[in-house]
Order: C-alpha cells, then structure tokens, then sequence
C-alpha cells in the first residue's frame, strides 16, 4: 500500500511539472508607482486606470504563457521621497522586474537614480519630459534601464516659443513650478523665446502646495506683458491662474501639455480662458488611438480618455506586456532587450486591444517581429530611452480644448537646430 501511494504522488508530481505555467495562481507582477494623490494626482489616477486596462487586454488575449500581468499599484503622493520608498518596497521584497512611472519628473528621476539604475530594473515612465533624463542616459548613470512614451520638454519649449510667437505674444511673464520638470522647461523656452525675437518680462518660481501664490502673480506682472507662461499641474495651477486674474492679469496665457486638463478649465472659469493657448506631445492616429477613445471611459469608471497621460500610459503598459511575453521570463535584463523589439521598423503591426495582442502572441510564438503602433502613434526608442513625436499645438475655447495645429518632430528639430546656430 505504502509503495501504491508512493508511485502515485510520483506520477502527480510529475504531471504537474509538465504542465504548462497556466494555472490560476501563475501571475507576473510589474510594479506601477503613479501620483494618485497630490498636485498631479489627475495624471496618476487615468495613468494607472490606463495600465491597468493594457494588462486586462493583454491578458485577456493569453497573457505569458497563460500567465497574467498583474500590476502592484503604489501611490508616490507627487512626491519624490513617497515615489523612492514605494519603489524601492517594489523592486527588493516584491522583486519586479519592472516599475511602470513615475508620472511627473520630479518623481521619476529619483526613482530612477536611487531605485532602477542601481538594481537593474526597467523602468518606463509615460509621462516623465525632463530633459535631464536624456542627460543622465548620456553620462552612463542609468543602465540602460529607463524608457518614456512622452517626448523630452526640450523639443516642447521650442514649439511653445515658436507658438507664442505665431499668436502674437511678444512680451510674456512666466511662472513655473520649481523643480526639474519646471526649470527645464522654462530654460528650454527661454532661449528658443528670446532667439525668436520674444521679450520675458519677468520670470518666477513657485513651490508646489502653497495655500496662495499672491505674491507670485504680482510679481509675475511686473513689466506688463501680454500674457502669461504657466509651466504647472492643474491644481497649483488653477490656483495660480485665479490670482494671475483677480490681480488684474491679462486672460491671455500659454500653458504646458499637463494643463490641458478639464479639472483646471472648470477649476478658473471657462470665460476667462477663450484665450488660453497650449502644447502637448502629439498622436499620429492609429487603430490603437480608435480602440482607446472607444473604451476607456467605460473601463476606468468615467476618466475620459483624453485625460492627461492616459494614452501614453496605455502605450506603456502594453509596450511592457509585450516585451515580457517576448522576453518570455520575468527577467529585467531580458525585459530591458526585448522593449525597443516590440516597437521595431520592420515587425508586423500590432494595435492595442485583446485582439491585437492575440495576434502578437501568435507571431512572438512564432519567433516573427513586432511592431506595436499605440495610442500615440508608432514609436521608436533610442538609445537612451527617448521617443520623437509631433507636439500638438491646441487652445481653450468655451471650456474645450480643441487641436488647432501640430508641428512635426523633423519641423521641431529643424528650428532647434537653426535656432542653435
């Protein structure tokens, strides 16, 4: 009898060893740490709805080998302290191989010099536009390890310099938020406004969280410009822009791609901001755009898709479940390989949804390439992380931000390079 269940736990044993990793419990765990809460708690709350709607659809299509993508979602609270602790719980007790944020870059870029570069972990931010990533890419500090769905603030502030310009603003005040995000951009506009034949009145920072920012919007107005740079979130932002207004501020003003939120609009007052004019890193339409707009309020509880990072969150949650599937392992280094692959020139389009990625499966299978082209449109990944895209140029108009124009990345790098000389 001894010897019957003997055999028999030897032969169970080895059945379940030779069945495929599909059973109920088998998942991979990619860390998502998103500001939920605080001054950009609007991009966090649609970016991680975002992910985790690329994870539904990926796994709904067959996941890795029946796995299931599984996101451990933390909130950095907009700030860098929060975002390193939560990342670091992240990557040396739950071990994941990757780490989907953060949002903005003041958050980002300490998680990632503190946290990824140092353990190797792969981390993709869908938001994160400070060109110091770029620059710390370039001076070997990060492995490798750091991508982004957003083009660098550097290619937005000579498109917000040449937009100003074109609408007539030839004396502007600017505010912004002081950090790297704010700085950088601020400095990028800076010298492609002045090279322009721009005039900047004044320049102030502010720090985020402040109960009134009266004193900077009088300092703002010294000189009187036409209008007024805001470089902010929404929420310091709208604080700021009332006092820019209740101060006797011109209601002209240019705003940076986070300000492009329907909580600031209704947060000043759409009358005041018919002359409001923004940048944004730009879409080039694909079936993937289509599919989103068509599903992603109803899966994210009524967050509207053209909610700030929401699109390119997607993409970097469906850019991360395909290179693990093609990695075919949890593994960062394999991981890291595999992102730039899935989004080569050359590979069979993919588009998002779990049709798309059932199709994806079957070519990774298959050892063929893939080209994912999401919601923003088709990217490519250089060397350091980065993407090139067109910057949309869009204004406010009775509440509704509308698309007026686009300047393409070639026209974009054009100028820059012109404007270098």
């Amino acid at each position: 009898m001894r010897m019957f269940l003997l055999s028999s736990a030897i032969l169970a044993s080895a059945s379940v060893a030779s069945m495929p990793a599909q059973a109920a419990d088998c998942s991979i765990t990619v860390g998502v740490v998103m500001s939920l809460t605080g001054p950009a708690g609007v991009y966090g709350q649609a970016g991680a709805k975002a992910v985790d709607m690329a994870f539904h659809d990926f796994n709904e299509a067959g996941g890795v080998n029946g796995c299931k993508i599984v996101s451990d979602a933390r909130d950095a609270q907009s700030q860098g302290t929060v975002a390193v602790d939560q990342a670091s719980q992240l990557v040396n007790i739950k071990k994941v191989p990757v780490i989907i944020g953060g949002i903005i870059s003041s958050v980002s870029l300490p998680i990632l010099t503190s946290v990824t570069a140092p353990a190797d972990v792969v981390q993709v931010s869908p938001a994160s536009s400070s060109p110091t990533l770029t620059k710390l890419g370039r001076e070997g500090k990060t492995n490798g390890v750091f991508f982004r769905t957003i083009t660098s603030d550097s290619l937005q502030g000579t498109a917000a310099a040449k937009y100003a310009i074109d609408q007539g603003f030839k004396k502007l005040a600017i505010i912004y938020v002081n950090n790297d995000f704010g700085a950088n951009l601020m400095a990028e506009f800076k010298s492609a406004y002045n090279k322009l034949g721009g005039t900047i009145t004044s320049i102030t920072p502010y720090n985020e969280k402040q109960a009134s920012y009266s004193a900077e919007a009088d300092a703002a107005m010294k000189g009187n410009p036409q209008a007024l740079y805001l470089i902010s979130y929404p929420v310091d932002g709208a604080t700021i822009a009332r006092a820019w207004i209740s101060h006797g501020g011109p209601q002209k003003f240019l705003l940076n791609d986070g300000m492009n939120s329907s909580d600031f609009i209704k947060a000043v007052g759409a009358k005041y901001l018919n002359n409001a004019y923004g940048t944004s890193s730009g879409t080039d339409k694909t079936a993937s755009t289509k599919y989103f707009y068509d599903n992603f309020a109803a899966f994210s509880g009524g967050i509207k898709p053209d909610a700030p990072a929401a699109d390119r969150s997607y993409d970097a949650g469906a850019i991360v479940a395909l290179a693990i599937a093609k990695a075919g392992k949890a593994n960062a280094d394999a991981i890291k390989a595999a992102i730039p692959e899935v989004v080569a020139q050359g590979g069979t389009p993919i588009y998002a949804g779990t049709a798309g990625f059932k199709k994806a499966l079957k070519l990774i299978k298959e050892g063929k390439p893939i080209r994912y082209e999401g919601v923003i449109g088709p990217v490519n990944f250089d060397k350091y992380g980065d993407i090139t895209g067109p910057m949309r140029l869009w204004r406010i108009k009775d509440g509704k931000v509308t698309t007026v124009g686009t300047m393409s990345a070639d026209a974009v790098s054009k100028l820059k390079a012109e404007l270098a000389k």
